[in-house]
């Protein structure tokens, strides 16, 4: 193949790396590293030149596809052995607050997010709610989470917004009836948090929906899909974090999973809260 037909096999398949991403052109080209003027010129084929070395390989590993595919020299998109998946450890996760996350949140912007909570919805919770569940935790977090759950509920009022929430119909009704962590949770506390979720969920709807599982038939680990980008798991102390689009597209296909067996879908739920609300 010469070098003219080996960069318009590259323009090609550049296109379909594109297409698939279904960001905006500016925030493709960030993801590579490079500024829109320079990805428009790789796309406009005045040039017969491949991009850099460099430039290839930010594309495979952002996107999940490999060096020969994206050259022509291969007709499989499946990673080589030069470009493992991109896969780490975030140590020292600190919950809902965590910078991180916060920044995450701000890349994903635009984007669908897809959550699956480790307690309930952060940014809906109250005060009380927040300063119960972190009770052991120094005062400083503690302040730290609440900030950022009116700096969430903010961001889920921006009209771009687009998020989705699975979490099992058992927690709530677990809450409502303060079982587990919420024991020692006085019943006027969960009575105003219910009361609060409801408003939220009302007001929130429809670019904010919350679909309840039963975990009798389904288990999903916490975890966030922040669109395209990334993908964390949640561990504890720490994240899984994987940006490669392969994986990301099994999480995703995972989520849909959870939402095809909700036995209690967006527009049910607030009126399902307020029915708790008054049986606490």
């Amino acid at each position: 193949m010469d070098k003219r037909d080996l960069g318009s096999v590259f323009r090609d398949r550049l296109g379909e790396v594109m297409r698939r991403y279904g960001g905006p052109q500016s925030r493709f080209a960030e993801s590579i590293g490079l500024d829109r003027s320079a990805l428009s010129q790789l796309l406009s084929g005045k040039t017969v030149r491949l991009p850099r070395a460099e430039t290839l390989v930010a594309i495979a590993e952002a996107h999940g596809v490999s060096l020969d595919w994206l050259m022509g020299v291969s007709q499989s998109e499946r990673l080589a052995a030069e470009i493992a998946p991109h896969l780490a450890l975030e140590l020292g996760a600190s919950g809902p607050d965590d910078s991180r996350l916060q920044e995450w949140r701000r890349e994903a912007a635009g984007y669908k997010i897809r959550h699956v909570p480790a307690t309930l919805p952060d940014l809906l919770r109250t005060e009380a709610v927040i300063r119960h569940e972190l009770g052991r935790e120094p005062q400083q977090r503690v302040e730290a989470s609440i900030a950022d759950a009116d700096r969430y509920l903010a961001y889920t009022r921006r009209p771009e917004t687009d998020m989705e929430v699975c979490m099992p119909v058992q927690r709530l009704t677990g809450f409502a009836r303060g079982e587990g962590m919420w024991a020692t949770l006085d019943r006027e506390v969960r009575h105003e948090q219910l009361a609060h979720m409801a408003r939220l969920l009302e007001e929130l709807y429809p670019t904010f929906r919350l679909f309840l599982y039963d975990a009798r038939r389904t288990f999903s680990a916490p975890i966030t899909i922040f669109g395209p980008m990334r993908a964390a798991i949640y561990l504890g102390d720490m994240y899984l974090v994987l940006t490669t689009t392969e994986h990301i597209r099994v999480l995703i296909d995972r989520f849909d999973g959870l939402i095809r067996q909700a036995v209690i879908n967006p527009h049910e739920v607030a009126a399902r809260v307020s029915r708790l609300t008054d049986e606490v």
